[in-house]
């Protein structure tokens, strides 16, 4: 196969993958709100979400979510859990993080609702009315502690296509 040359336009949108730590995956993902979490169901079939997620300084992903959802039976009885993490374009850079999950319904979810706030959209104005309106809600939070993580990636032209 004959290479392209590096000055090719195609050369402009070439893949990407770069390894990141732990710290480097806080920092991709900070920010990064659309998510899908892919659950097993119970016949071992996957179960995908788009959901609103957070991080958390050390690395904690978390979902705001409800007892009676799929997400949440699933990840209940199947703690193993995967999350795309994506951009605001479908062609922007992306990250697939494994990890377990954890679910925590109300009031010990509390705590978590507030982080995941935090994280989203900064202070509340009342922490207390926030709380009880979850409270009210019956809201759970899925906390993910991720245990690997692939690097962060863009699709493009494979840059083994060009010339060094």
């Amino acid at each position: 196969m004959k290479k392209l040359p590096r000055d090719d336009r195609r050369a402009r949108h070439m893949s990407s993958n770069i390894e990141v730590d732990l710290a480097g995956l806080v920092e991709f993902v900070t920010g990064k709100h659309h998510w899908v979490l892919a659950t097993t169901r119970a016949d071992g079939r996957p179960q995908m979400t788009l959901v609103t997620g957070a991080i958390t300084g050390s690395g904690e992903l978390l979902i705001s979510s409800y007892p009676s959802r799929a997400k949440v039976r699933n990840a209940k009885r199947n703690p193993l859990v995967s999350v795309v993490v994506m951009g605001a374009e479908f062609n922007d850079a992306w990250v697939q993080i494994d990890g377990e999950a954890t679910v925590d319904d109300m009031p010990e979810a509390a705590d978590g609702l507030v982080e995941y706030y935090r994280s989203i959209s900064g202070e509340h104005p009342d922490w207390d009315e926030y709380r009880q309106a979850m409270f009210d809600q019956g809201k759970s939070v899925i906390r993910i502690a991720p245990t690997r993580w692939s690097p962060v990636s863009t699709g493009g032209f494979p840059p083994e296509l060009f010339e060094a």
